[in-house]
């Protein structure tokens, strides 16, 4: 190793203080191997809740499909909300020799991985919200573990561009996750068993290739630290406010297209329409996300960017609402992606200027997580009532314009970040 790659604070040096700032900008290397481990981890989110799930729902309920499918998230969504700061909270205080984080990461991929297998056998509703429930406990540690990655590792100047990168992982994990289980593996045991190979994989290939600080003193351990006060810390609750209704809105506009595409358009063959709509929504989210993350890095302004990318997802949601053909599906996906797109790119960036303290990072971008996987909960809870009373689909893609312009006036309230 020379002497620069041993720089304190580098992506290269193990030794970095776990509290302390970074200054250093990482390399494209460990860029590219937090890339893959987060390209596994939401590739096996979203291959089972875009395809799997749905069909494996509609094999065991039939015309009850969408209460059992929504029983099932949602139960897998009150785990995530449950694990994923209780897994920041813990990897905040862990010494082990290997790293604070990184045990946490190829734990938590191992226990998704066993998740993806019972589901790949799963011949019942309750085996099926078992499994699900232990793939979003175990994905979800492993999220809050990768996701405190940025704050220690990666200077505020370069966060946005980071930002992109993971949210292109999430955008093309959905898009390959759609692929993979229509495309290159058929059946729904291969499916899983498939998604779970690339999980491990992806965990296996950061831990072992890239440093995690260590902590020399084991800080005390307080239940009572995973509540953030929204009085003493208002940005962070603003902030926290906007990424959940973007989510809510997010998860209301694509939960449902696989029922969308077959039961309101009546397209031929819903899956093969889906994974269209997954790659234009995925191209269009890459582009997104690189060039908003670059140019708020470049102006170091957050709150404008996440504003526009609020607003053309409003617009791709209306378009929905108001015109439900398939032709609007086309325009509306790109469109969608890269309002999405660029909101991650941006929002990871705000959010990590916001956290409380630096010594617990993880926990508060735990709690931060918990508006990415409540809305799983919420929507599929409310979906039913709007698409009974609300004019069905219609109705659904104008509430999610609705949670997305509300995201917009509450990252206006944001004061502390430009």
């Amino acid at each position: 190793m020379t002497a620069r790659d041993a720089t304190p604070g580098s992506d290269t040096d193990p030794d970095t203080d776990p509290l302390g700032e970074p200054v250093v900008p990482v390399r494209r290397s460990w860029m590219a191997l937090l890339f893959l481990a987060n390209l596994g981890l939401w590739l096996g989110i979203y291959a089972p809740i875009q395809v799997l799930l749905p069909q494996q729902a509609e094999l065991l309920a039939g015309t009850s499909k969408e209460a059992v499918f929504g029983l099932v998230t949602g139960a897998g969504a009150l785990v995530a909300l449950v694990v994923n700061p209780l897994v920041g909270l813990s990897s905040d205080r862990t010494t082990a020799r290997f790293g604070r984080r990184h045990p946490w990461t190829l734990g938590g991929a191992l226990v998704g991985a066993l998740g993806l297998a019972v589901l790949s056998t799963a011949s019942s509703v309750p085996v099926l919200v078992v499994g699900w429930c232990l793939v979003q406990a175990g994905l979800n540690g492993m999220l809050a573990a990768l996701t405190s990655a940025v704050p220690d590792r990666v200077p505020v100047r370069q966060r946005a561009r980071v930002g992109g990168l993971v949210g292109i992982s999430q955008m093309l994990g959905t898009v390959l996750g759609a692929i993979v289980v229509t495309v290159l593996v058929s059946g729904l045991t291969s499916g899983y068993l498939a998604c779970a190979a690339v999980v491990v994989l992806g965990a296996l290939v950061f831990v072992l290739r890239t440093p995690d600080a260590r902590l020399t003193a084991r800080p005390v351990l307080r239940w009572r630290e995973l509540w953030v006060s929204p009085r003493r810390h208002p940005d962070f609750a603003w902030a926290w406010g906007c990424h959940f209704m973007i989510n809510l809105g997010n998860a209301f506009g694509t939960l449902y297209l696989l029922y969308f595409l077959g039961d309101e358009v009546h397209h031929p063959s819903p899956e093969d329409g889906l994974l269209v709509l997954m790659l234009l929504y995925g191209v269009a989210l890459a582009g997104g996300a690189f060039w908003f993350g670059a140019w708020s890095d470049r102006n170091g302004r957050r709150r404008p960017f996440v504003l526009a990318a609020a607003g053309v997802m409003a617009v791709a949601a209306l378009l929905l609402a108001v015109w439900p053909t398939w032709v609007a599906a086309l325009i509306a996906a790109p469109l969608l992606g890269v309002g999405f797109g660029g909101y991650w790119a941006v929002a990871l960036a705000l959010l990590t200027q916001v956290l409380p303290a630096a010594s617990d990072r993880a926990k508060d971008l735990g709690v931060v997580n918990i508006a990415n996987s409540l809305p799983q909960v919420v929507a599929p809870l409310l979906t039913s009532f709007v698409l009974a009373g609300l004019g069905g689909y219609r109705g659904l893609f104008l509430v999610s314009a609705l949670a997305t312009l509300c995201a917009a006036g509450l990252v206006v309230r944001v004061r502390s970040v430009a």
